[in-house]
């Protein structure tokens, strides 16, 4: 499942096969810019003996015995077989180190309210998870504070991920705006590790009630639980009641198990309870993920199909799911909060739902698809 990749600098070599006798001093053909360091005294009567001249060496460095020189493909490869050259590149073109903003963030407009200063800034994000890589480069600056609900030693802290979900999905939160890997919906909000899942991805109906609890205790902003079971637990919900109450926007994720045929509640908990704001998937093209759960409680849609994010180690990767799809609403509440801070979680979550934009069945697709700028400028 994990298949790592770190973005970096990209570098071109060129070398034409083409075979010249050491005695060949000069090439009428094209000549291109190369790095070449020596190995022994005689840089310039080296270079002299083979043909380059004063107008062919761009540049001569101080510190290493090192020139900037142009060459034709025949000097080029007479040089690099020669004894007293240690190394011969191509001056091959360099670019900054990219940072990818994966197509979710734009479908739901955070890029748009990004690019009016609109970042999270100040916001609180709970990600109830298998716990978040606080060092991956993309997330560091972000990785707040952190709660494990569990006490052995693989799993007591909430910055190891041994799993990768936790941190997939905090990135997809808010993963920083940098020339790094790929930016998140509010890449300016504080993010929360609370584990409780651990490295297997499994975890209790009692440790998301303490990871909540602990949420509470706090004043953690938003929640949110990429995770959930076929079964509740009255004590479950009212703590997430309790969340919800004390002013906190939970975000649970609706489940991957399908459509029910389209007639049967398949929506699991916490997202079921009221409190909670069941968050549905949907592909680039805004149509429903196959996997993704339906029914009453179903509220409000977000990308979960191929979505690109950070994992442990400073990977990145692409995962599918409705666990996908909730972080992309936690993103936009932060920012949607850091703009209108005079709203009550209650205020927020019906201009979220009132401002989606609606994409067919309610059971399917909740209220559609939740949109950062027209929440923002209603």
């Amino acid at each position: 499942m994990k298949k790592y990749f770190i973005g970096g600098l990209a570098f071109t070599f060129m070398v034409v096969p083409f075979q010249v006798s050491a005695e060949t001093t000069e090439d009428d053909g094209e000549k291109n810019e190369y790095l070449i360091q020596f190995d022994g005294p005689a840089e310039k009567g080296l270079l002299n003996a083979f043909g380059v001249e004063g107008e062919d060496i761009l540049h001569e460095y101080d510190y290493l015995p090192v020139h900037l020189v142009e060459l034709s493909d025949a000097q080029a490869d007479s040089l690099e077989n020669h004894p007293h050259v240690a190394a011969l590149d191509e001056n091959a073109e360099v670019t900054t180190m990219a940072q990818d903003v994966p197509y979710g963030i734009d479908q739901v407009q955070s890029t748009d309210a990004q690019a009016q200063g609109i970042e999270g800034d100040g916001m609180s994000v709970a990600v109830l998870d298998t716990g978040i890589d606080a060092s991956h480069e993309d997330l560091a600056d972000n990785v707040v504070d952190g709660y494990s609900v569990f006490t052995d030693s693989e799993n007591s802290n909430p910055f190891n991920d041994g799993n990768g979900h936790g941190t997939h999905v905090a990135g997809t939160v808010a993963a920083v705006d940098n020339d790094l890997g790929v930016i998140g919906t509010a890449p300016e909000a504080d993010l929360y590790a609370v584990k409780v899942l651990s490295n297997e991805g499994s975890g209790s109906l009692s440790g998301i009630a303490e990871g909540l609890e602990w949420s509470i205790e706090n004043d953690i902003d938003i929640i949110n639980m990429s995770l959930g079971g076929s079964q509740g637990s009255s004590i479950l919900e009212d703590f997430t009641d309790l969340a919800y109450e004390e002013g906190s926007l939970v975000v649970a994720a609706a489940g991957n198990e399908g459509n029910g045929f389209g007639f049967f509640d398949t929506v699991g908990y916490p997202a079921q309870y009221d409190s909670a704001m069941a968050v549905a998937a949907v592909d680039s093209n805004n149509q429903r993920a196959s996997f993704s759960s339906a029914g009453p409680a179903v509220e409000i849609s977000a990308p979960g199909v191929d979505i690109l994010s950070t994992v442990p180690n400073n990977g990145y990767d692409s995962l599918n799911g409705t666990s996908m799809a909730a972080p992309h609403v936690a993103g936009v509440a932060a920012q949607v909060w850091q703009s209108k801070p005079e709203l009550s979680n209650a205020e927020l979550r019906s201009l979220l739902n009132d401002t989606a934009a609606p994409l067919g069945a309610q059971r399917d697709y909740g209220n559609g698809l939740i949109q950062t700028l027209d929440a923002i400028n209603d």
